[in-house]
């Protein structure tokens, strides 16, 4: 079995335009690959819907040794509403400050040489005005827990990441996976009583690998899916060409003109 890594974290994204424009101009990521789909995915991975969709990966290099996002586009849906879980993305990028900057995109200075600022839909990104010592800028991705010894049970002993940092004061930890290995995650899940959103099953990604996936929820229900090695390998290869297939499935996107022809809004997620 193949070590452990955390791949993506999910933004369910409203306005497909603008998200881009803030993902590549702003933070500087790269369109990686880009896929569009006629309707819903059975695991659940665009939502509860069942049109048609679209999932864009961005990210600063190849998803084989860099944490990405993946930008999920429901054509029927305008807007989403945040809960209070998601805290924020943090990456360290002056590179990033300074796109900010220049293209007047609101920033603010939350602590020293740390700047907060804020992507389409509401999501907030934490940039350290400093270059990444690593080939990939992106450090954490901080989530809010209602339990932290029970929240730490679970992705700690359960799903196998490392404490590498506990404040017991400040109720915060951060994690990470180590070199271990991956164990059958879902007998173990059953065997603990624990949530599993999605059993084990096969997608399909037209023209592309299947891949294995088993999607779980943590005690806060944050959803977690982990894919199989090698097919996801396949899968995720860079397309040279996902920047202009995003770009192109912009400009024949015209749900925005349905909606308004019928006098209609989009629906919220």
């Amino acid at each position: 079995m193949a070590a452990r890594r955390a791949l993506h974290f999910v933004f369910k994204v409203g306005n497909r335009f603008q998200t881009a424009h803030f993902f590549r101009d702003v933070l500087g990521m790269k369109v990686l690959r880009h896929e569009e789909f006629e309707e819903g995915c059975k695991a659940a991975c665009n939502g509860p819907y069942d049109g048609k969709w679209s999932k864009t990966m961005v990210g600063f290099g190849p998803e084989d040794d860099h944490f990405v996002a993946e930008l999920t586009y429901n054509y029927g849906i305008g807007d989403y509403k945040l809960g209070n879980d998601f805290i924020g993305l943090t990456l360290a990028s002056s590179q990033a400050v300074s796109n900010a900057r220049k293209l007047g995109w609101p920033l603010s200075e939350v602590e020293e040489g740390v700047f907060e600022v804020e992507a389409p839909g509401g999501y907030k990104f934490y940039l350290q005005n400093h270059s990444s010592l690593r080939s990939d800028p992106v450090l954490k991705v901080t989530l809010a827990v209602s339990d932290l010894q029970k929240s730490l049970n679970y992705w700690s002993n359960l799903l196998g990441m490392k404490i590498y940092q506990q404040d017991e004061e400040k109720q915060r930890a951060l994690l990470g996976y180590a070199d271990n290995q991956l164990p059958d995650l879902e007998n173990l899940m059953k065997r603990e009583g624990q949530k599993i959103l999605t059993p084990l099953v096969s997608l399909d990604t037209p023209g592309k690998a299947t891949v294995q996936v088993v999607i779980l929820a943590d005690p806060d229900g944050h959803e977690i899916c982990f894919v199989g090695d090698e097919a996801f390998r396949e899968l995720s290869k860079m397309d040279p060409k996902g920047s202009k297939l995003l770009d192109d499935a912009m400009a024949e996107d015209k749900s925005d003109e349905w909606f308004a022809k019928r006098n209609k809004s989009k629906a919220s997620g």
